[in-house]
């Protein structure tokens, strides 16, 4: 048995899966069960069904920092944003019994159509379907971050709580890092994300707006329909959605959105870093926040602090990748190139707040 076989039936028992979904949907001749590799937090499996084409999510196996990967609550935003203006997959189920696959999972529909991860589809490689990309992207978050969340069932101290989110925020996240550092210290060091800490701590906003916040908003966590021009159909990975601070998920989104101006992405990171946004047509970081602007009212103050916050809590994630390689808790070939690729992210968040990557 290879690694990869043994990982993939590490996070699905193909037969005890099956037997959950012929009691739920009824019984099928064809079942195919595809692991989907291209996520770098939970996992996601693509089912077939009978005639229906299905997505599981569920977490990683191992030891996972709590907070993480809580695919119940991204169902549940899912479910209760079906019908609004967000463009989303349709639910199917969610199950909390660990005897099918081992932990919580929930399942959805496959949508068609193109995430924009590693390059454009040729159809979009015109500087007017570029613009409209880079425009449908900053239009959908504008969407979520209007929806009416309590008219839809995410009511404020139960799906969050918008008071105090932004300071929450850095609080946790320095602990996801801290997590991160108990097993990584022994393999290097990465003393400038104290020095980030401590900024961030610093001068967090005082007054903020609340909204519904995706949290994990970006180029390649939503999908563009087939055909052009281009036109946004879902928008995935809710696992971190909350009611909190709007502009954490725009610095977010700006984080990932490269401009001409910018120094290459780090070699260590370029699995999560893509430039071709660089290209003619594409709008830049300044454009997407005029736009997000218009559309929602907010004005978008303080954008050192959340662009950094944004790096910040990617290097979080990545150390948390790094700690899950090294106790062999994931197969993704991305995760080892973290020893280098935090160093590199600390190093961004230092040139944002030191304001030499303006906005």
């Amino acid at each position: 048995m290879t690694a990869e076989d043994d990982y993939f039936a590490r996070i699905v028992d193909e037969e005890a899966l099956a037997g959950y979904l012929r009691e739920e949907l009824g019984p099928v001749d064809v079942y195919e069960v595809e692991h989907h590799q291209e996520g770098h937090s939970n996992e996601t499996l693509f089912v077939t069904w009978g005639d229906k084409e299905l997505v599981i999510r569920r977490p990683p196996p191992g030891e996972v920092a709590e907070t993480a990967h809580d695919v119940l609550r991204e169902y549940r935003v899912i479910d209760s944003l079906q019908g609004t203006e967000v463009p989303l997959p349709r639910t199917v189920l969610a199950c909390e019994d660990h005897a099918v696959l081992g932990s919580d999972f929930y399942v959805m529909e496959r949508m068609d159509g193109d995430v924009l991860r590693n390059d454009e589809p040729e159809r979009f490689a015109t500087p007017e379907h570029r613009e409209q990309v880079g425009y449908q992207l900053v239009e959908t978050l504008a969407a979520i971050h209007q929806v009416d969340y309590e008219g839809v069932g995410l009511e404020v101290g139960d799906f969050g709580y918008p008071p105090g989110f932004t300071q929450r925020q850095v609080r946790r996240w320095s602990e996801q890092l801290m997590w991160g550092f108990e097993v990584t210290v022994d393999e290097r060091e990465v003393p400038e994300l104290y020095e980030v800490m401590e900024w961030l701590y610093d001068n967090v906003p005082e007054e903020t707006p609340a909204t519904l916040v995706h949290g994990d908003y970006k180029l390649d966590n939503v999908m563009y329909a087939p055909g052009t021009p281009p036109e946004i159909n879902a928008v995935f990975d809710w696992e971190m959605s909350t009611l909190g601070d709007p502009f954490t998920d725009l610095g977010w989104m700006l984080s990932y959105w490269w401009d001409p101006k910018d120094p290459d992405p780090p070699q260590s990171t370029d699995t999560l870093m893509k430039d071709f946004m660089t290209r003619e047509g594409y709008p830049s970081r300044l454009d997407l926040v005029e736009r997000y602007e218009e559309l929602t009212g907010f004005e978008f103050e303080h954008d050192r602090f959340y662009r950094a916050l944004a790096v910040y809590k990617l290097a979080g994630l990545g150390e948390m990748f790094f700690r899950r390689y090294l106790e062999g808790n994931s197969d993704d070939p991305m995760y080892p190139k973290m020893r280098e690729g935090v160093p590199a992210l600390a190093e961004r968040a230092l040139r944002i707040i030191e304001g030499d990557e303006p906005l």
